[in-house]
């Protein structure tokens, strides 16, 4: 057995003759020499790729591998990313390596944690809970990466608690996203975070069993489509999906996909959703999932592939990555993504009622230490008709500045001021909210 590295050259590897032959670390020559020294054996060369693009390396390789029946010559690439020639599949096998299952990857977490306890003479402090949590974490790494994130939660306290996971998923997300088109969003929301939709809520509580593998007899939940009014809180709701399932948060930016070079927008969307199944359990974002998916008359099919992609991805995906899209405007989903099947439930999240407007107004006046009682959030809630949870959240961030100005603090009276001058987008483009609401009475289910 030989192994072969341009910065070295050839060397034995299975018997030590010594060093290796730097005379022969040129990749033709190195060919040159397997193919005329007459040597029975196993070749493996490392990181080959880049010199496969050269016709006299690739006619040599032809040469050795035509040539097996006189002498049993088997040459062996190994390289993170490697395209074999058209004129040599015939002549090869591609063989991928597996990452650590389960079993390998607790015994990789064993040893880290056994070494520490030698290092400091101290045992690890540990529960099996939390070991099989950082344990299922660590999925779709290499050895190598397995090894590093492993130490980082061990030799950071000398314990694997719960808290070691955000920080290995952080870390895990950075070496796997390559591209910036999935981003790693930090903060999740809670329950309490999101004002009404009382029926989105229930039914993400319903199926957290399912998804993070308590009810093992059921399905994980696949995700779901929000459509509805922008700035009544369909992105907050994906936050919240995340929090409630104790998972991280990705977010998919399609805009990002799209490249000028063929073939390009298909590989970032590829690779992205690759680090999703990779990163699970997680819950991927896909804010205003339109505007990445729409196509038009001067569309040259990237889109079409695009779309194709990702409905056969959500079609087949197994592991547990939960999907929730936004979008605003129904006119340009395309027919196949929301016909049933692609996602679990359609939730249309429409203008808030009454009480969910008053739930909306305390939670922002409590982040802002403004002082409002419950008569006052009532008046305020009658008074804000037809206003969305953005607009209600910026009468209270506006009344702190009118507040301010008068030097004196903010009182349900800055509040009220800030929603009688302002002009809902109810109001606004009061026919395209209309027009939405109508189409969604019937095709979809109420979030609140």
């Amino acid at each position: 057995m030989f192994e072969w590295q341009v910065t070295e050259g050839l060397r034995r590897a299975d018997v030590d003759l010594g060093g290796p032959q730097r005379f022969n670390a040129d990749p033709a020559q190195v060919l040159a020499t397997i193919r005329d020294g007459g040597m029975p054996g196993i070749y493996v060369l490392l990181d080959f790729h880049p010199y496969l693009d050269e016709p006299l390396n690739v006619r040599m390789l032809k040469d050795i591998g035509q040539g097996y029946d006189k002498v049993p010559r088997t040459v062996v690439l190994i390289s993170h990313d490697l395209e074999v020639p058209t004129e040599l599949e015939h002549l090869s096998a591609r063989f991928e390596l597996a990452f650590p299952d389960p079993r390998e990857r607790r015994a990789i977490v064993d040893e880290v944690a056994a070494q520490w306890a030698r290092e400091n003479r101290v045992p690890v402090t540990a529960d099996e809970a939390s070991i099989g949590l950082l344990v299922e974490n660590l999925a779709g790494l290499s050895v190598s990466d397995t090894r590093r994130l492993a130490r980082t939660a061990v030799y950071d306290d000398g314990a694997v608690t719960a808290r070691d996971v955000p920080a290995v998923m952080k870390a895990k997300y950075e070496l796997l996203n390559r591209g910036g088109v999935l981003g790693f969003e930090y903060d999740t929301a809670s329950m309490a975070d999101l004002g009404g939709m009382a029926r989105l809520k229930a039914w993400l509580v319903r199926r957290r069993p399912a998804f993070d593998g308590t009810a093992q007899d059921l399905d994980p939940p696949r995700g779901v489509l929000l459509l509805g009014v922008q700035g009544c809180g369909k992105s907050l709701a994906a936050k919240v999906a995340a929090g409630t399932f104790g998972v991280p948060l990705l977010r998919l930016d399609l805009a990002a996909v799209h490249d000028k070079y063929v073939g390009e927008s298909e590989r970032k969307l590829r690779e992205s959703l690759a680090t999703a199944d990779v990163m699970a359990p997680c819950v991927v974002w896909i804010d205003e999932i339109e505007k990445g998916l729409a196509t038009s008359d001067s569309d040259t099919g990237s889109s079409q592939r695009l779309l194709g992609m990702f409905l056969t991805w959500l079609a087949e995906k197994r592991g547990r990555v939960f999907v929730v899209a936004t979008a605003n405007d129904i006119a340009q989903l395309p027919p196949e993504l929301i016909r049933k099947g692609r996602f679990d439930e359609i939730f249309f999240v429409d203008l808030p009622d009454e009480a969910t407007r008053a739930d909306v107004l305390r939670i922002h006046a409590d982040r802002r230490e403004v002082a409002l009682t419950d008569g006052d959030l009532r008046i305020l809630a009658q008074q804000s008709g037809g206003f969305s949870g953005a607009e209600l959240e910026q009468a209270v961030v506006s009344a702190a500045y009118a507040a301010h100005a008068d030097g004196g603090p903010v009182g349900p009276s800055h509040v009220l001021a800030e929603l009688r001058a302002t002009r809902p987008l109810s109001v606004v483009m009061a026919e395209r909210v209309a027009a939405l609401r109508a189409w969604a009475a019937e095709r979809t289910v109420p979030a609140n």
